[in-house]
């Protein structure tokens, strides 16, 4: 117990007890200069005749379903390539890593500009091969994709290295068998090598619905929930009402609300992966 007793200390001090505040705010209304005034579930029920709250929920898990399996593919990709031994392994791996360890701000400042319509390098690009690119962050159609396609990017050497990391668990006996047997490349890793990764696979996806749902810097940096909305996000919500409407206490109500989703979510995947993941060969 005196061991854990630091990290027990933090962890009570700056995450259960602002946790704890948050639940008992969402009960009241508070714009932070006046007293805490309880309103009881007045704020929940605001909730449910809140079409931009509803409008965020959409768009969260229209980002959800475009970069999940998108930067699942990406990172399993990579892994794959990077499993083979040559002389550039070492500095593959680091190349590929290197966004992850980039912070968000500078990353959506930097993809703006690349972004950009008129004078940025991606649409360039497009149009010298005779294309005729949109204009991404402000049009409704495309600034998602693009939020999501900068997402993918930055994230996907993280997600290598934990399906690296899988691989490399594998035995080759598994493989090398599979093949000897006539197995060709494909089967065996569908076979072989996917069932032996589904551990990762399931850390993987629970990492990435986590953090999914909580998807805000980009989003802010790079759109400000625009145009006309249509990037617009729960957490960027809860900033808004908490920071620039005042409305401490209805943020508090959609925090919780954000936290029941992920909750659900993450339990409905520990009760599925009993069924499609393999812990022993």
């Amino acid at each position: 117990m005196f061991f854990i007793a630091p990290s027990l200390t933090f962890l009570i001090l700056f995450a259960i007890v602002p946790i704890m505040t948050a639940a008992v705010l969402s009960f009241y209304e508070w714009d932070l200069i006046t007293d805490p005034e309880f309103i009881g579930l007045d704020n929940y029920r605001e909730l449910t005749g809140d079409e931009e709250f509803h409008s965020s929920i959409w768009h969260t898990f229209l980002f959800i379903v475009g970069y999940v399996p998108t930067v699942m593919i990406a990172g399993l990709g990579l892994a794959l390539i990077l499993n083979r031994r040559h002389r550039l392994l070492g500095l593959s791996r680091v190349v590929f890593f290197m966004p992850v360890v980039s912070a968000w701000v500078a990353v959506a400042l930097i993809w703006t500009w690349m972004l950009n319509p008129r004078f940025g390098a991606v649409n360039w690009a497009l149009e010298a091969i005779g294309l005729n690119p949109p204009a991404w962050l402000f049009e409704e159609g495309w600034a998602m994709i693009a939020i999501i396609g900068v997402s993918v990017w930055k994230d996907a050497g993280f997600v290598m290295l934990l399906f690296l990391a899988g691989l490399q668990a594998i035995p080759d006996s598994y493989r090398e068998a599979a093949l000897v047997d006539g197995a060709g490349r494909v089967a065996a890793f569908r076979r072989i090598t996917l069932p032996l990764l589904s551990p990762t696979v399931f850390l993987v996806s629970v990492i990435l619905l986590i953090n999914s749902f909580q998807v805000f810097e980009q989003v802010w940096i790079m759109t400000q929930g625009g145009p006309i909305g249509s990037t617009t996000v729960i957490v960027q919500q809860i900033v808004r009402n908490a920071f620039g409407f005042g409305r401490l206490g209805y943020a508090a109500a959609m925090s919780w609300v954000l936290f029941a989703m992920i909750f659900a979510v993450t339990l409905m995947q520990t009760w599925l992966q009993r069924r499609w993941v393999h812990y022993e060969p």
